[in-house]
């Protein structure tokens, strides 16, 4: 049997779970509108962006071919529209790397 203490507890949590997450806990992304995608994007959402997995991601961070991330205190944070600059400068399918060329002197050899 519960007591009247156990039984209040509950009513309290249910009160509050069905309000949701309180706005301090929400998500950034849940208190913008839809129509303003947020500026700064975590390593996960950069990596969706630009449609790669995150270790694919981190490599391409390291070889120069993404941005890096701005730090905001100890967040590391990626400028949308950093990404969408260097997703740009990507090459086509079939188009030669001049980037990767230039950081590899044995990429001449191989053509």
């Amino acid at each position: 049997m519960q007591t009247e203490t156990q039984h209040s507890i509950k009513s309290h949590s249910a009160q509050f779970a069905s309000l949701g997450n309180p706005p301090h806990r929400r998500r950034l992304a849940d208190v913008l509108p839809q129509s303003l995608p947020p500026r700064g994007v975590c390593r996960e959402e950069a990596a969706a962006y630009v449609g790669v997995s995150a270790s694919l991601f981190d490599i391409l961070v390291k070889d120069g071919r993404m941005p890096p991330p701005k730090r905001i205190n100890a967040r590391k944070v990626w400028d949308r529209n950093r990404l969408d600059a260097a997703f740009a400068s990507l090459p086509d399918d079939g188009e030669v790397n001049t980037r990767a060329m230039k950081s590899d002197p044995w990429a001449n050899l191989a053509a």
